[in-house]
């Protein structure tokens, strides 16, 4: 039993001395206070991470999955939430929550998606001694496109108007319900595929297990829930003594330090050859993002003091139109079930320039580039366009291509 728990417990010490500091009421210079409750946070993370996935053997049927990419993300959204609820009573941080949100939607999709293929193609190329250029996806995955694509399109709602509404807030949430619905009524017979320290919890007796796995659930969101703010305030008040743009910072560190554990499960299975499931739970990450994340932010800023919408500036509104292009971009890329090679350099090219072209010009012209290049792709896989926004509504599973498979295949 000790022994299954040992990566556990050395995680959870890593994250004492930022409880310990919360707990005290200790404020430790900005620099110090990111590495301290930063490490927590990530200790935290991968602890929820093992938890949710040893919970698979506990939970069966496509609602695992869906619940797997939701608990996987939490980290994230308590420091964005901390953001949008103080920007209730504190105008400034409007900005923060947005830069969170942007940044590891982007993040999600740019080197996210792009690595597990790429990852993905260079495995099956290894093993198979010959070149493998394409991932394709099962059927079943038409359905999760199907929830992105709608919630990707409503999204465009934001920088068109300026704002993030309640309304469309209780709209996302409700969609959320919707797709966990749908999730759980999905046919998903195979057993959990679980790596490295889930894989020896999920091996532990019944009883055990679940108690087990209850515990880590209820401590690392303690962890979370206690440097959240205090990691939230640190980035802030880093970027000041740094010089630094507080936007910047607040928009990649904070995305990088929460969605780790997540980025590092998908990039596992892609190396062990399961490159469908790597990039099908970083999909299921992203109807997430859009829905429950973005829906959630009006109620926090509403319940923080705020009104019934949480406004935008204009550099706030570039990078919502940004990181919608670029859904859009991934979205008709993989509306044929099959994500080549050239399109993942393709995303991770973008993803990279980014930072190379900077400034409000910079963001218009790589949403363009966005746009058009989503426009071709869209066309070209134009007879999977209308099937894949039903799917969310179909009562029954798309057939099987007898032709399609879940592995890598030559193009």
């Amino acid at each position: 039993m000790f022994r299954a728990l040992r990566p556990v417990l050395l995680l959870l010490l890593a994250a004492i001395p930022a409880v310990a500091l919360r707990v005290t009421g200790t404020h430790p210079p900005a620099l110090a206070s990111i590495l301290i409750f930063g490490v927590a946070v990530v200790a935290a993370s991968f602890v929820l991470a093992w938890a949710a996935e040893a919970a698979e053997m506990d939970i069966s049927g496509g609602l695992a999955i869906a619940l797997l990419a939701v608990i996987a993300v939490l980290p994230e959204y308590a420091v964005d939430l901390y953001f949008a609820h103080t920007a209730g009573s504190n105008p400034e941080y409007v900005q923060y929550a947005a830069a969170n949100m942007t940044g590891s939607n982007r993040l999600l999709l740019g080197l996210g998606w792009s690595s597990v293929v790429l990852i993905s193609l260079y495995v099956a190329s290894r093993r198979s001694g010959r070149s493998v250029k394409t991932l394709v996806l099962e059927t079943g995955y038409r359905r999760e496109l199907g929830f992105l694509a709608v919630a990707g399109v409503v999204a465009f709602v934001i920088p068109v108007t300026g704002e993030i509404h309640l309304l469309l807030g209780i709209l996302l949430l409700a969609f959320f319900a919707f797709y966990l619905y749908r999730a759980a009524m999905s046919e998903h017979d195979d057993e959990p595929d679980l790596i490295g320290p889930a894989a020896t919890i999920g091996a532990l007796p019944t009883l055990q297990r679940r108690i087990t796995v209850t515990a880590m659930f209820l401590v690392s969101a303690g962890v979370i829930l206690a440097a959240a703010e205090p990691f939230a305030d640190s980035l802030v008040a880093g970027g000041q003594a740094l010089g630094m743009d507080q936007f910047l910072l607040v928009q990649w560190l904070a995305p990088l330090a929460s969605e780790a554990p997540e980025f590092i499960v998908a990039i596992l299975f892609a190396w062990r050859g399961k490159g469908a499931a790597a990039l099908g739970l970083l999909i299921s990450a992203k109807v997430n993002q859009w829905t429950l994340l973005i829906g959630s932010l009006p109620i926090a800023y509403g319940i923080g003091g705020g009104g019934a919408a949480l406004h935008l500036d204009g550099r706030q509104v570039e990078e919502f139109l940004l990181t919608a292009t670029q859904t859009l971009l991934g979205l008709a890329i993989l509306l044929n079930l099959r994500f080549p090679r050239w399109a993942a350099w393709t995303l991770l090219g973008l993803f990279a320039i980014q930072f190379a072209v900077p400034g409000q010009t910079g963001r218009y012209v790589i949403s363009v580039i966005y746009l058009v290049l989503a426009a071709g792709a869209a066309i070209h896989n134009r007879k999977q366009l209308v099937p894949t926004i039903l799917a969310p509504f179909r009562r029954t599973e798309e057939p099987a291509d007898a032709e399609r498979t879940d592995e890598l295949v030559k193009v």
